[in-house]
This record gives C-alpha cells, structure tokens and sequence, in this order.
C-alpha cells in the first residue's frame, strides 16, 4: 500500500533525521512507529503526505510516486490526525467535519448522512453535538470529532500522530478502544504515532521501533516482545513488559516437559509406584502414540483395588493447550481446572508438556525476580 524505497530526509544544515529508510505497509493495517523524541517518526509520517517533502528515494501510494501527485489532492485523499487535534473554532462540529467532502464537492445531502454517520461511529449523538463549537467540547470529544473529520472523504489511509498524547488516561484508554473497534469495521490503513510503547502493543498490528532516523525493527507485537532485534530495541520496550503481557508468552516456556505419562493398560498398583518415583500426584494417560486419552490422580488410585486398570479409572481431560497456546490462555484456563494441571497437546493431539498452578507461578515470579536483580 505504502512503500519506502531508500528515502532520507535532510536539511540544508547537513542534519540527517530519517536514514534510508526501507518498509511496506499492507492494505488494511495498522502501522505504529515509535520512538523518543527526535527520532524521525513524525517526519516519516509526513512525508506520506507530503507535508514534508523527502530528500532521497522513493515513496508510493498504490505503486503511484507521490513525488510525482498534486499534493493538494494527495492530502485530500488522506485522513490526518494530530495531537493538538486543529479543529476550525468558529466551524461547528458538523462543519468541521464536512470540510474535505465539501473540497471534494460531494452532493450536500451525501455531506450530511456522511456526518451523521460518523458522528455514531466515533460515539457522539449528531442531535445533540452537530450545532456545537469545538470550545463546547471536552478534549476526548474533540479528538473524536478529529478522527471523524479524518475518516469523512473515505479515505484509505490515515495518518495519525500522537493523537491521544494529551488526553488524560482514562480518556486516552476509552479513545483507544474506540479506534480499534472502528477499524475491525472499516479496515483503513492506518500510520500511528506514538513515543508511548503500552499505545504501540495494544493497538498496532505491527511495530516500527527508530533511534537517530533509522529503522531498527518493523515486526509484530510478540516478535518484538519475544525477538528484539537490536539492544536499544529490548531496552525501550522494557523486558518486564512481556510478563506485563501474558498474551505474548508462549505456552511452551512455561509448560513443563516429559510430563508424568502412562499407557491404560497398567494397573493402579503400578501407577502408585509410578507417582512415587516421579513425585506427582497426577498421571497423564496416553496410548501408544502418546496422544493424550485422560488423567488420574492420587486420590483416584487409592480409592480402588491395585489390580484395577488404569482404563477403568483415568477421567476425561478438563482442559487442554494446544502448543500454539500462550500464558493467558493457560491462566484463563488454570482456574477452571479440578486438578489445576493442564496438558499440552502438538497438532497431531500428542501429549508434549503440562502447565501446572504451581509452573506458572514459578515462571512469572522467576522472571521478576530476575529483572529486580538486574535493576538493583
């Protein structure tokens, strides 16, 4: 959808702030770039636009050089949204909103449904903000009326920078939310600003992390939790963070392996001693493949003749991973489960490791208790 081919941006004092910078975005996605001031994120974002023209190489909309497009027109055609939100005072809400349709010249009744229309999607009742002014507004509801002004001519892109920066928490938590429900729906392609790393993992798809006008890393979210590529990448994010976020833990880092297994044919009796010498109180049941066929427990076994075969006695599973499981889903889970052990199945229904209560609360303790050290 947009692509950077080498493209430098300098000034004539020989300053350097984006270096060849090389990315694609995809059609529908959300693009966050991040940073500390004074990166080139932002300069990277306006020269999409235009608003500051690049030194070197060459960007494309759609395999069209913007170099090469009116940028008039190009920025009509791109939805924009700031920190400072630049709302016109003395526009109401509606006009504000209608303002680039009208540029466009679209007929005064599509103008009007177009704004009514968005006006729901980003929360405000048209009947009761259409006729107010900007100043009537609090900051989270400006910031709504600028996201809808952004999405008015139908853009496929939208540029964002630090659009939710100056809004307080809670508000800026509520905005963020709003942004990602509207785009399940509307599915733009979206550049995000952004210096705050918590904004960058919930909302973007994927995560373009510069220092000093380089692109240091373009990946998701859990490859740049779980694989920074570079130092000053896993020194921004923050490694406490990926325990912050249990959703980007892969299940197989916690999960115990070569759990505690047993075929149904052998006997209680058997199974006893089997405990014992492994020190567990439950068995995971498993035919001759290793795919998983139930579980027992201590109290199970001593309830019944030493004889008796496991068949007879193992119950079902409650709960079980798959191997592509992450922490979350395993702490969901644990809670629900009788015996608090979870087994944890590859894709052909193999049995290859088990998450207990007890290795998920040695994982994430370990973890902290590491990273206090290395700080202190």
């Amino acid at each position: 959808m947009i692509k950077f081919d080498n493209v430098s941006k300098r000034y004539g004092n020989g300053s350097v702030v984006v270096k060849s910078l090389n990315f694609e975005t995809q059609e529908g996605e959300l693009l966050v770039l991040i940073g500390p001031s004074g990166c080139g994120k932002t300069t990277t974002m306006k020269m999409i636009n235009r608003l500051v023209p690049h030194s070197e190489g060459r960007i494309t909309i759609g395999g069209k050089d913007v170099g090469s497009l009116d940028p008039v027109l190009l920025r009509r055609g791109i939805g924009y949204v700031i920190q400072q939100i630049g709302l016109f005072p003395h526009y109401t809400i509606e006009e504000n909103i209608a303002l680039i349709p009208r540029l466009n010249k679209w007929e005064e009744r599509a103008v009007k449904e177009r704004v009514r229309h968005l006006m729901d999607v980003v929360g405000l009742n048209p009947e009761a903000f259409a006729g107010r002014y900007p100043r009537e507004l609090s900051g989270g509801q400006q910031q709504r009326v600028g996201v809808a002004r952004a999405l008015a001519a139908n853009p496929d892109i939208i540029l964002m920078d630090e659009p939710f920066g100056a809004l307080d928490p809670l508000t800026r938590e509520q905005l963020q939310d709003e942004l990602l429900r509207i785009q399940s729906e509307m599915h733009k392609t979206v550049v995000f600003v952004t210096h705050d790393i918590d904004e960058a993992l919930k909302l973007g798809d994927r995560i373009g992390v510069m220092r000093d006008g380089a692109l240091l890393q373009l990946d998701t979210p859990d490859r740049l939790l779980t694989n920074p590529a570079h130092g000053f990448v896993e020194e921004f994010i923050g490694k406490k963070r990926i325990y912050q976020n249990p959703d980007y833990v892969p299940i197989t880092d916690i999960m115990r392996d070569h759990p505690a297994t047993t075929q149904p044919y052998r006997t209680a009796g058997m199974a006893v001693s089997f405990m014992r010498k492994h020190k567990t109180d439950t068995l995971i049941i498993t035919d001759g493949g290793g795919g998983l066929l139930g579980i027992v427990s201590a109290y199970d076994l001593h309830s019944v003749g030493g004889d008796e075969t496991l068949a007879r006695i193992m119950k079902p599973v409650a709960s079980v991973l798959a191997d592509t499981a992450t922490a979350k889903d395993a702490l969901k889970m644990i809670g629900k489960t009788p015996l608090g052990v979870i087994p944890v199945v590859d894709g052909g229904g193999k049995v290859v490791g088990v998450v207990t209560r007890g290795s998920l609360l040695s994982f994430f303790a370990n973890q902290w208790s590491e990273e206090d050290s290395i700080e202190k």
